[in-house]
């Protein structure tokens, strides 16, 4: 089974890809996809949607996983961050993969055993879970720590 995370950002995009193996996790690839602030923001949106559907087809994921929304104090940077989401949901709908949503505190559980961790520790977890793993950014590291929060909670009632 091939999980792709997502980390949505205008700036920055993050996507990982695990393959789970029963309780065994093995990393395949992680990245992101930048865009420069100066362009229009529907040339933006395209370059992700289209960079993401590649990453798609390279990586053939048969799930997909994504933070759920939260606000931010700046309506603006609420508004953009909805727009990438949209996208990068786009994308996998655009493919035909499943996607499943998880609150932060989710994630940290998953892979911290805690709801309050911080990102340090969040990044120390992805390295130990996925030997050899190396992230880009801050960006895939989160969209992997997405993808490892799938894998746990694949067998939870509620998210199948």
């Amino acid at each position: 089974m091939r999980i792709l995370g997502l980390d949505p950002s205008l700036t920055s995009t993050g996507w990982g890809v695990i393959e789970v193996n029963g309780n065994r996790l093995q990393y395949v690839a992680d990245g992101f996809i930048p865009t420069d602030a100066k362009m229009p923001i529907e040339q933006r949106l395209e370059i992700i949607f289209h960079a993401l559907c590649e990453v798609i087809e390279t990586y053939k994921p048969e799930e997909a996983a994504i933070e759920k929304t939260f606000l931010n104090a700046n309506p603006e940077t609420s508004l953009k961050l909805s727009m990438a989401r949209g996208v990068v949901i786009l994308a996998a709908g655009h493919n035909g993969i499943p996607l499943f949503e998880f609150e932060p505190n989710k994630v940290k559980k998953a892979l911290v055993g805690v709801g309050h961790a911080d990102k340090t520790q969040i990044q120390t977890m992805i390295k130990i879970l996925l030997p050899g793993c190396q992230p880009k950014n801050n960006d895939s590291a989160d969209a992997l720590a997405m993808a490892v929060t799938r894998s746990h909670y694949r067998t939870a009632v509620g998210y199948k």
